[in-house]
């Protein structure tokens, strides 16, 4: 075999199916497309994650009373001064929905997006609370939500991971939140940054394609010799199953992140200078295209676990975090509408929580789990509504409560899954990214 490997043209990707074509569980493609549940409207997720804790009354929840309240020198429930919203806050020209001057390109697109005012999760610490956000437990290391999708549908190009995340910097909890833990590792996060190389040693180091070739096809079969007497250990199946991949990339990768065929018209709605690869903008562009060619589930990351929307003690920072990521975002809306897009991918905003409505530090919130505002578009949510209501003061959940496991149930629901029965047995037991919680929220659905 390793003869035949060193001097014929077997070639890659594809080998993992022709090396072990046989019926064995190895076998099997573990990222080959997959039929979900039942019809889902959405065919891939695009997540984006401001770091930090967004105050959701300085950005999509007006709080009128609030600033009544707070220019009155009243006090919160905790007896500490109320402080004003920053922004002053306009409606939507078409469907009404009222967000603050930080945000005026999202303002105009709101009419394609479901906001949802009453979300709420169960820690106010920024380690614990991304963690729950992204992989349902605030306590325990769980498999990523793009993880999740990955295990569920595979992927509808074998040359690009079926979970990309697109981060400049590490969030709170690191790479956990892309992490696919007891899952099969090769439903883990592929991380790519704006830099000179993007993804890891992909760069081909061999001289020559040719003899790249079949350096991996002896290696691929020294790997699979080993693995034949540890076939359950996940992580060297997932490293043979990588080595497909990353020669698949070698070769699309590089296309996907090449802007110079974008029109100056495209670059201009995302507000990217051409030539540039920084801000998220370019992590915009990017994941637009990673999207075209059939990438599950594309994260993106804006900023890392320092400088970011965690206002302690200077809201006014905001300004600056806005500006990187409101034109990007109202860009890739109009973008994937455009191109027809839209209908069948899920763009979905959040943040791991908000900010209290009382003063922690001069012209600054501290952290609240009780009530904030995430949104989504496309993919089969309402366009043009506001879903949920926090009080007058935007300290706790009105009407219509969305936990967090109630949020990731109606993602999953719109991929075509029942969350209930996408599960993996691990440790005696059956996992699930919603853990035993979870309601699918029908009034977010079209």
């Amino acid at each position: 075999m390793i003869h035949s490997l060193l001097g014929g043209s077997l070639l890659m990707p594809g080998l993992l199916t022709e090396l072990l074509a046989g019926g064995s569980p190895q076998s099997e493609n573990p990222l080959a497309p997959k039929t979900p549940h039942f019809p889902g409207k959405a065919k891939r997720v695009i997540f984006l994650f401001s770091t930090g804790g967004v105050s959701q009354m300085d950005t999509f929840d007006p709080k009128p009373k609030l600033i009544e309240m707070a220019e009155r020198n009243g006090l919160g429930s905790i007896n500490r001064p109320l402080l004003r919203p920053f922004w002053n806050f306009k409606p939507n020209p078409r469907c009404g929905t009222e967000v603050s001057d930080l945000f005026p390109h999202l303002r105009d697109v709101m009419d394609e997006v479901c906001l949802i005012r009453s979300m709420k999760c169960d820690h106010n610490e920024h380690f614990q609370a991304t963690l729950g956000m992204h992989c349902g437990s605030i306590t325990f290391k769980r498999p990523s939500m793009g993880s999740w999708v990955s295990y569920g549908l595979g992927t509808e190009n074998q040359n690009l991971p079926s979970f990309i995340v697109l981060a400049p910097y590490l969030p709170y909890a690191g790479s956990q939140v892309w992490d696919s833990d007891f899952l099969p590792a090769v439903h883990q996060g592929t991380r790519v940054i704006p830099a000179a190389e993007p993804v890891q040693n992909l760069v081909r180091r061999s001289p020559s394609e040719k003899i790249q070739q079949r350096e991996l096809g002896l290696l691929d079969e020294l790997n699979r010799e080993h693995l034949r007497s540890r076939e359950t250990e996940s992580p060297l199946a997932a490293r043979i199953k990588s080595f497909e991949t990353a020669f698949g990339m070698q070769r699309e990768m590089p296309e996907v992140l090449d802007l110079s065929k974008e029109t100056d018209a495209t670059l201009k709605l995302y507000g990217l200078v051409r030539g540039s690869a920084q801000g998220f903008a370019w992590q915009c562009l990017v994941a637009r295209r990673l999207a075209e060619r059939g990438v599950r589930f594309i994260e993106l990351i804006d900023v890392g676990s320092s400088n970011n929307w965690d206002a302690h003690d200077n809201l006014k920072g905001y300004e600056k975090l806005a500006r990187n990521i409101d034109q990007p975002i109202a860009g890739l809306l109009r973008d994937l509408k455009s191109r027809g897009m839209l209908d069948d991918t899920l763009v979905v905003w959040t943040t791991e929580y908000g900010r209290t409505p009382w003063i922690d530090k001069p012209d600054g919130r501290g952290h609240h789990n009780f009530v904030f505002s995430s949104w989504m578009a496309g993919g089969g949510v309402k366009p043009g509504i506001v879903f949920g209501k926090s009080d007058e003061f935007g300290e706790h959940v009105a009407e219509n409560e969305v936990h967090v496991h109630d949020f990731h149930a109606t993602i999953l629901h719109l991929l075509g899954f029942d969350h209930t029965r996408l599960t993996y047995r691990h440790g005696g037991r059956d996992y699930r990214l919603t853990d035993v919680h979870g309601n699918v929220v029908k009034g977010l659905l079209a």
